[in-house]
């Protein structure tokens, strides 16, 4: 194992051990390195490698500090990875969205609020029925993001924001050039909307299968 591989996993298990928690402040480097075994350099380095991955928070003239590990932090990586990924993969992410979303909707199903679900309602009164494709575009995220963050779960709202970066230019050129896509969008969003104001999960579910799935058909028989 590398020396600065061995730092990583040392200062990681500090911190799965409990030792180090979220919001703790690391020792001095001098003092972590003889307690861990490490020179100065190869704890440098780690600590440089996991406020990358925002696991460690360096704050100059401070010290460095363990983030709060929220999912939301943690995860702000893979859109950054996400948005290195060549345009022949878009069909793979649109396969991950279409099992994660549909269940993050039916799980929304039976929490959303009617104050979130009079704000889809609000966001698609906005749209009308001639939207821009670039504001039906920016519609479709906040539609799906709100629906996503209503199922209380914070790793599948990262998850989900994560991928969106080809998924979002898969729509945009699916506005483009699909004749009935932006109508096609909007039923959609309004058969999923009337799924969650009437409770139905499986509903729910199934229009967003189909929302997400007429995006990856179209897109596979246009690469």
């Amino acid at each position: 194992m590398a020396v600065t591989d061995e730092a990583i996993e040392k200062i990681k298990g500090m911190i799965l051990s409990g030792a180090l928690r979220p919001g703790d402040r690391l020792p001095k480097e001098s003092e972590l390195a003889a307690e861990l075994g490490l020179s100065r350099n190869s704890l440098r380095e780690a600590v440089r490698a996991l406020s990358l991955i925002r696991i460690l928070d360096v704050r100059q003239g401070d010290g460095t500090y363990v983030t709060s590990l929220d999912p939301q932090l943690l995860l702000e990586a893979l859109s950054f990875v996400v948005d290195f990924h060549r345009d022949d993969t878009v069909l793979e992410f649109l396969a991950v969205r279409r099992i994660l979303e549909p269940a993050a909707t039916a799980m929304a199903a039976g929490r959303i609020s009617p104050a979130q679900l009079d704000a889809l309602e609000g966001q698609l009164a906005a749209l009308g029925p001639e939207p821009s494709v670039e504001d039906l575009v920016a519609g479709d995220l906040e539609f799906h993001r709100t629906i996503v963050a209503a199922s209380g779960n914070s790793v599948l709202c990262s998850l989900l924001e994560g991928l969106s970066g080809p998924t979002t230019r898969a729509r945009i050129w699916r506005g483009l050039t699909q004749k009935d896509a932006v109508a096609r969008t909007l039923t959609e969003h309004r058969a999923i909307l009337g799924a969650l104001r009437d409770r139905d999960a499986q509903a729910a579910q199934a229009w967003a299968t189909v929302h997400i799935a007429s995006v990856e058909q179209w897109l596979r028989a246009s690469l």
